[in-house]
């Protein structure tokens, strides 16, 4: 039998590995950005063009590369940052596989220019598909620029399945986050298509925050710091009344490098017990800092994921020291039976010394003598009022039957036959009482489901989807159509978000205007609203905008039918009437008839069962 196992080409393998190193154009920001931060940089610029399909281009201000190490990073498993296997549990570093560079080749045409300080000229070479088209000198400063164009041009099906523009834009924003987060001390800029969307100078961990989610975050962050052998915690996480329906701004690194943990995410969640509301999610940007040989971080191709030595003892620590922070802030409440309020001494007190109350005695006091005064006094003011009393009520008694005897009262005698009564009682009342009204028709169970009567049996609906789907309809019809009424404000409301958020209400503005919506300015971190549609309320707006942008960042629509459906899913769910809301009879009326006025009223807009018929005859079995 002849051999069938062979070594497979080099450009084969490095498309093998490009589909485990590069999934997407995020991808490709990641390791470039990680490349320049290990080479000692200071200054990083990242520009963009079409979500990355049409170039990526990092540059920075390291130490640069010289002629054979620009010729050696496009090698598979070419790296400095390791020399052997031990050197794997000991890293300080971002990249160390050394497949990086070769794969982005691979499926890209790569331009590098570096310059090593102490050199004249630099080094300017061209790689198209793992194959080397141009090496020469060039003219250029000081650092790395690497450019990707055309990215997955050789593999098409890898690009098809690649999202829209606004999905891998996302995309690239989140990891620019992760990794300017963790470097304030580097300035980080970002420009896509031309328009810069984030200038980062050098700073600290928490005007960083501030300077990516906007000028608001900083009064809604809580310090957490606690230092044992184990963990060095550091960082921020947001109090409880700003919590968020999506997972959006959720951080942690450990030793300076993002990770995703499901388990140190539940040991936050669970020091924030009992402070949140349902379906809110905390704030947090957490700063671990451990021994590198602790951890493994060689288990997942992006490094994302971390292998802890002694994860317990970390939940333990991470989850104490949150609850000291809230506690100690006056965020979260604090129950110690041995502690008396009355007992508290405010700080401005501190320096001052006690004061000595000084009395004042009247010694020409007598009370006996004043008393005797007013005794006499309400004596004799009782008795005149008393006379007073008996004088008007023994001259006053007469009027009570003054008149009776006039020429215009009937006689005794009159014939009482000749008066005629109105034919119903005259009220005060506008509206009929609930004694005269109609028999209801329909009733509330647990606050949640409405019960009508058919002539069958019996329908159970239920409130929030039937209200959901009676709203869906209507947002469609408004969005369509654009007959939508809005109310204005007698005062602007200005809402703050961050970068991304703010991108996304662009996209929805002209939909959301469409709603009843009026947007007077839209720009940098803040939204001026000063119109909203009549169905909800001022303070409404604010989550429900929350809410709709955090569906968007979960299900992103790639074409505009698409995202029309999903801004009227999210509007119609945020508006409407929720389990637990109290209904009268009209209210359950009014939703009753307008469910049965829509074109599907059996069905939520997230296809679930509105209401439920039971007849009769299920009835009667059930007594059987």
């Amino acid at each position: 039998m002849t051999d069938i196992i062979q070594l497979l080409p080099d450009h084969v393998a490095n498309q093998i590995a490009a589909g485990e190193v590069v999934q997407r154009p995020a991808s490709v920001v990641k390791e470039l950005v990680e490349n320049a931060i290990d080479a000692g940089s200071a200054n990083i610029q990242v520009v963009i063009k079409d979500a990355g399909k049409t170039l990526i281009q990092v540059v920075d201000d390291g130490k640069g590369m010289s002629l054979t190490d620009a010729r050696m990073c496009f090698e598979r498993h070419a790296t400095s940052k390791i020399k052997t296997a031990e050197d794997l549990f000991s890293l300080q570093t971002k990249g160390f596989r050394g497949e990086a560079l070769a794969s982005i080749a691979a499926i890209s045409h790569v331009e590098l220019k570096t310059k090593q300080e102490d050199e004249e000229v630099g080094t300017q070479i061209k790689v198209e598909g793992s194959k080397v088209a141009n090496q020469d000198v060039c003219v250029c400063p000081k650092g790395t620029s690497v450019s990707v164009k055309n990215l997955f041009y050789n593999i098409p099906a890898r690009r098809n399945f690649l999202k829209s523009d606004a999905v891998e834009t996302r995309h690239i924003i989140d990891e620019f986050q992760r990794v300017a987060l963790a470097h304030p001390q580097i300035t980080f800029s970002l420009f896509h298509n031309g328009g810069e969307l984030f200038q980062l100078p050098e700073t600290n961990h928490r005007q960083r925050i501030t300077n990516i989610f906007g000028g608001k975050t900083n009064e809604k962050l809580v310090p957490v710091t606690e230092e044992t052998e184990i963990v060095e915690i550091s960082g921020f996480v947001g109090k409880p009344e700003f919590a968020k329906k999506s997972r959006g701004e959720q951080f942690f690194f450990v030793n300076n490098r993002f990770i995703k943990s499901p388990y140190l995410n539940h040991a936050v969640v669970a020091a924030f017990e009992g402070l949140l509301k349902d379906k809110s999610y905390p704030s947090y940007f957490l700063f671990l800092k451990v021994d590198p040989k602790s951890i493994d971080i060689n288990i997942h191709p992006t490094k994302t994921e971390i292998k802890f030595d002694d994860e317990h003892a970390l939940y333990a620590i991470l989850r104490s020291a949150i609850k000291h922070s809230l506690g100690q802030f006056n965020v979260a409440p604090v129950l110690d039976f041995d502690r008396d309020s009355n007992l508290d001494t405010p700080y401005d007190y501190k320096n001052r010394s006690a004061e000595v109350p000084q009395v004042e005695v009247d010694r020409n006091f007598n009370p006996f003598q004043e008393e005797n005064a007013r005794t006499h006094k309400s004596k004799s003011s009782s008795n005149s009022l008393s006379s007073n009393f008996k004088r008007e009520r023994g001259e006053s008694w007469e009027s009570l039957y003054a008149g009776l005897q006039s020429e215009d009262s009937p006689k005794p005698d009159s014939d009482f036959r000749e008066i005629e009564f109105e034919s119903e009682e005259v009220t005060g009342n506008l509206f009929q009482s609930p004694e005269d009204s109609q028999e209801k028709s329909t009733f509330q169970l647990h606050k949640k489901y409405i019960v009508s009567t058919l002539k069958s049996g019996i329908l159970v609906i239920d409130q929030h989807r039937a209200h959901t789907r009676i709203l869906y309809e209507e947002m469609l019809k408004n969005i369509t159509v654009s007959a939508a009424v809005s109310q204005q404000l007698l005062f602007p409301l200005n809402l703050q978000f961050n970068t991304h958020e703010i991108e996304i209400l662009k996209q929805l503005q002209d939909s959301l205007e469409q709603t009843g919506f009026v947007f007077s300015e839209v720009k940098g971190n803040s939204v001026e609203i000063v119109g909203i549609p009549t169905l909800i309320s001022e303070s409404e707006v604010e989550i429900l905008l929350e809410q709709l942008i955090a569906d968007f960042e979960n299900d992103v629509p790639d074409n505009g039918f698409s995202q029309t459906d999903l801004l009227a899913k999210s509007l119609a769910k945020g508006m409407a009437v929720k389990s637990g809301t109290l209904l009268n009879n009209t209210e359950q009326q009014h939703i009753v008839n307008r469910l049965f006025a829509c074109k599907e009223p059996g069905l939520s807009p997230s296809n679930r069962s509105v209401f439920v018929t039971l007849t009769v005859d299920e009835l009667d079995k059930k007594f059987m």
